[in-house]
């Protein structure tokens, strides 16, 4: 007598097959899913270094120009970290003043600034201001000399990255320098490998970025 074939393995059989199916969708959706974050992260990376030549080629030629005018004593240029420092003498001694030669030398760059802002709406510029360690002696308060009134390290250094604020802005549009952040540190953050008290913690860091 022949044996029926069980209802039993045709349906385990269709389990089976259904499982496997499943099993191959969710692989396919898995190996899609990395692929987009892959190619996600390269778009991001690519995009990334993009900003960074930008940024990088602006310095550069604003390095030429400041070279240009005779004043490369009074900024520094860092590349990888996108930023330009203004030395001490960029300032009167003891004030947030700005000297003549220093105005003269950012005459001839803000329109590279003004331009770098005006093309990315994401650019932005920090502006900080840092001081030595040393002590203010006794509260300033003649503005007309110093340009500011101070008593600590701190609201000197802000006074300064404003002034310097100053120049970048130019004759940006209100909506456009906003985009131009000013912050003071006083001693909080010295230059690493220097003695707190040295003069080339006097500075004001100019950062630019596209975020």
């Amino acid at each position: 007598m022949q044996k029926k074939p069980s209802e039993w393995i045709s349906i385990a059989d269709l389990m089976s097959g259904v499982m496997a199916v499943v099993m191959l969708l969710l692989v396919i959706s898995v190996l899609q899913n990395t692929y987009a974050e892959i190619k996600h992260k390269q778009v991001m990376e690519n995009s990334q270094q993009s900003d960074r030549q930008k940024i990088a080629t602006l310095l550069e030629d604003i390095q030429t120009s400041v070279a240009t005018q005779g004043a490369g004593n009074l900024i520094d240029f860092n590349m990888e970290q996108s930023k330009i420092t203004l030395k001490d003498n960029v300032f009167a001694r003891g004030s947030a003043c700005i000297t003549p030669e220093a105005k003269t030398a950012f005459n001839n760059i803000e329109d590279k600034i003004t331009s770098f802002l005006q093309q990315s709406s994401n650019a932005k510029i920090f502006v900080e201001g840092h001081t030595d360690n040393i002590p203010v002696s006794q509260p300033v308060t003649d503005y007309r000399r110093f340009c500011t009134v101070y008593d600590d390290n701190y609201t000197l250094s802000a006074a300064r990255a404003r002034e310097a604020r100053k120049l970048l802005v130019g004759q940006l549009d209100t909506s456009i320098a906003k985009r131009i952040v000013v912050a003071g540190y006083g001693d909080s953050q010295p230059i690493k490998g220097i003695s707190p008290e040295d003069d080339a913690n006097r500075r004001v860091e100019v950062r630019l970025a596209l975020e």
